[in-house]
């Protein structure tokens, strides 16, 4: 009976599946927080194109400002879309910031969310989350459009993908109650 899956999964895997490597999912209320945000309405496939040059510059305009980011940066998508993402890339603040070129003060909201942690590398994100959301779905919840994502550990960090920690956080609506 040991099973180290900390999910049920289906018995049969694909070959191409990536490790089911998430916690055990939880229910929590989260406050809201401060945030300096770029916001960016990009074609799916940039994504990766995007995301480094968006960190240094919100990374400068912070520094410029005397301002140190009080968490991991995360990506908070605000629309998803098969070829279109619709998100902001951020990290948390204390202290408001003025805004500096495509760099806005932003906030990620008080609400009730669906949490978990995935471990490993980025390319697994996308499976992880089609896992994390039929978890949602099978507890009776119902997802809001949004979600984020915070890169608790990553390349900057350490070079090994399976050390890396990305905390998954999809909204919920008030109708999940029963």
């Amino acid at each position: 009976m040991n099973n180290p899956e900390t999910l049920n999964e289906p018995t049969e895997k694909k070959p191409t599946d990536t490790p089911r490597n998430l916690d055990k999912p939880q229910i929590v209320q989260t406050a809201a927080q401060q945030t300096a945000i770029i916001r960016l309405t990009i074609p799916r496939a940039e994504i990766r194109t995007v995301m480094g040059p968006a960190h240094q510059e919100l990374t400068a305009v912070l520094a410029a400002q005397g301002i140190a980011p009080a968490g991991p940066r995360f990506s908070h998508h605000l629309k998803m879309s098969p070829e279109i993402f619709d998100f902001e890339v951020g990290v948390p603040v204390t202290t408001p910031i003025s805004a500096t070129g495509r760099v806005q003060p932003g906030q990620l909201p008080a609400t009730t969310v669906a949490r978990t942690v995935y471990h490993g590398p980025y390319e697994g994100l996308g499976s992880a989350w089609a896992e994390f959301g039929a978890w949602i779905t099978a507890e009776g919840h119902t997802p809001a459009p949004d979600l984020w994502e915070c890169y608790v550990t990553g390349p900057e960090s350490n070079t090994d993908p399976a050390t890396w920690s990305t905390e998954f956080n999809r909204p919920l609506t008030r109708d999940h109650a029963h």
